[in-house]
């Protein structure tokens, strides 16, 4: 059971790292959401979740 949950949080912060660097952000912005999510892997999504960058959604 334990290796379920951890495979789901690993989909999660691939899931978080691909979208931190598909970003509009900085290159440093992306590089220290990176490290965050690697080293603090559940607070770090939850960081994310709020704060983190947010896609561009354009509407014209």
């Amino acid at each position: 059971m334990e290796y379920l949950l951890g495979l789901v949080i690993l989909a999660l912060v691939i899931w978080a790292l691909i979208n931190v660097w598909q970003s509009g952000e900085s290159t440093l912005a992306k590089v220290l959401w990176t490290i965050g999510l690697i080293l603090f892997n559940v607070i770090g999504l939850i960081l994310w979740f709020f704060i983190g960058p947010k896609a561009n959604k354009n509407i014209a």
